[in-house]
């Protein structure tokens, strides 16, 4: 989920074309989403034909040659190890899906379709096959992939910062307290959406946020940002009750310490260990040459794809001829494109 900042941040709405070049994507970020979204009327996940979930690999695949048809380069980037401070939130979000399967499950029973369809997207769950599956796929796509030491957004935030990636891409604003210099959000998901409950569609943009944009007009610096973020509470904090992005803005523009703003709300925090988490974060050092775009392997996929998995071989192939196709040879599938 991550933090709540979009009351504050001035945002872009792009086309996807605008976003070309390389851009660090934080996968598990991404799963999920793919997981959530892609289902099945009922709210059941696309299954194969022996009952393994591909919903994944669906949004993966198809989103991914999406990207690639408007210039945009994805690398996937893997979390690591969590962060101890992530573990509260961790087994909220767990408990929190088992709710919504019990909900759902009642829901079925009593006929309420569309409403089990809608909480069984708040079951989605990523697990260690579905990763490896991921990374098997981009491999035969002849896309690299990053495996971070811990959390996912602050490497892709670290890449774009470093120049290795023009940007860091997620659903969810953390990267921007990871100093992201550039964040993009819903370059997997634009499109028209269907609202929940109501049979009204809406038009879904790429988005585009830049960081010292939105520093110089809200006139404050990255520190005070994340002051913003523990108020608000994060993957890492619960925050304060009460306290949103707007109130928050305002504390930190009015006092200059953190421990001054705890002070005048009466509340207690162990603030540091999560503020150093965002300003000092666990990441590895990643140079273009570590990012190879090889060739893809088209007949290897296409065995993973539809063979193996039940993916309809000619949506496959024509998803593959308009990311990959040099521009008059239709039969030379590469990469070489992009040099």
């Amino acid at each position: 989920m991550g933090v709540d900042l979009g009351g504050i941040l001035q945002k872009q709405d792009i086309e996807l074309a605008q976003a070309r070049g390389v851009i660090a994507v934080d996968a598990f970020n991404i799963l999920y989403q793919f997981l959530t979204i892609i289902r099945q009327p009922d709210g059941t996940p696309l299954m194969d034909s022996k009952g393994r979930i591909t919903s994944h690999l669906s949004g993966l695949f198809y989103r991914t040659c999406n990207l690639l048809e408007a210039g945009v380069k994805p690398v996937y980037v893997f979390d690591g190890k969590s962060s101890e401070l992530k573990n509260k939130t961790k087994a909220k979000r767990e408990e929190l899906k088992q709710q919504a399967e019990e909900a759902r499950k009642k829901a079925v029973e009593e006929g309420r379709v569309e409403e089990a369809a809608m909480l069984a997207q708040r079951t989605a769950r990523l697990n260690s096959q579905m990763i490896e599956e991921s990374k098997q796929l981009l491999s035969l796509m002849g896309l690299p992939f990053v495996e971070a030491p811990s959390e996912g957004e602050a490497q892709c935030a670290f890449m774009a910062k470093s120049g290795v990636a023009s940007a860091a891409a997620s659903q969810d604003m953390d990267a921007l307290l990871f100093a992201a210099p550039v964040l993009l959000k819903n370059i997997t998901i634009s499109g028209k959406r269907k609202l929940p409950r109501k049979n009204v569609y809406v038009d879904v943009f790429p988005e585009k946020f830049v960081l010292q944009e939105n520093l110089d007009a809200l006139g404050i610096s990255q520190e005070k940002l994340i002051w913003i973020g523990l108020l608000c509470g994060t993957d890492f904090n619960e925050g304060v009750h009460g306290i949103g992005a707007k109130k928050g803005l305002k504390l930190v523009k009015e006092l200059d310490s953190f421990d001054a703003i705890l002070e005048k709300l009466g509340q207690s925090m162990d603030w540091r260990p999560v503020f150093d988490l965002f300003a000092q974060p666990n990441v590895k050092q990643v140079g273009k040459s570590d990012l190879e775009f090889k060739e893809l392997r088209k007949d290897e996929l296409i065995e993973f794809m539809h063979a193996q998995r039940d993916f309809s071989l000619t949506r496959i192939e024509s998803s593959l001829e308009k990311a990959f196709s040099l521009p008059g040879d239709s039969n030379q599938s590469s990469l070489k494109k992009w040099f």
